[in-house]
């Protein structure tokens, strides 16, 4: 492997993944461990009288599944990462409508760009989740740094 990203991933889509099923449960433990207040995070009846099909997720509650996708590119070792190297930049979220338990998500991974800064590396991925139709729900975009020698 080398050391180096390679910068010809920049534009590269990966197949998508798996179908995610968004679970009450797991909606429930994030939105405990991030001191969620909102009872539409942890209520099934607050969310159902608030015209949801089940709990809310909050919005960072992607990045878990992001994550998951982004190791398609991070694990490649043709893409010449090496992950003790990387750390997080930033972290953007984008949702076309709130995601909610029970919501079965695809996610496919895009590589936007990969670019050089003072010795460093700097890769924008963005992972698009849509529903089985093909409906997009929420994009991710991350920053990635991977530390120079």
């Amino acid at each position: 492997m080398t050391t180096t990203p390679d910068p010809a991933f920049a534009g590269r889509s990966y197949p998508a993944g798996p179908v995610h099923t968004v679970s009450a449960a797991k909606i429930i433990e994030f939105a405990h461990a991030t001191g969620s207040s909102s009872p539409l995070h942890s209520d099934p009846e607050a969310a159902r009288d608030a015209g949801h099909a089940g709990v809310v997720a909050p919005p960072t509650f992607l990045v878990s599944l992001a994550q998951a996708t982004e190791a398609q590119y991070i694990e490649d070792p043709a893409a010449g990462i090496d992950f003790r190297r990387v750390v997080h930049g930033e972290e953007t979220f984008t949702l076309h409508r709130p995601v909610v338990a029970g919501d079965r998500l695809v996610p496919t991974l895009t590589v936007e760009a990969v670019r050089a800064a003072g010795g460093h590396s700097m890769i924008t991925t963005r992972v698009d989740l849509a529903d089985e139709s093909g409906t997009g729900v929420a994009s991710v975009r991350s920053m990635l740094v991977v530390r120079g020698a």
